[in-house]
């Protein structure tokens, strides 16, 4: 929180983050290799096509 000089910037950033990081974060400790990597697959595709 240091870093940002003003409480609107964190609150954005913080937003943005909270959205990306639910997007990516799978739980991996409660699913095996295989859905793992199907679904991080899935969500990379997923994240590229908003991207562009």
């Amino acid at each position: 929180m240091l870093r940002f000089r003003q409480m609107k910037t964190l609150q954005k950033f913080a937003s943005v983050h909270a959205n990306v990081h639910n997007h990516f974060c799978l739980e991996r400790h409660l699913v095996d290799r295989l859905t793992y990597k199907e679904r991080r697959s899935a969500a990379l595709a997923e994240w590229q096509s908003l991207a562009s």
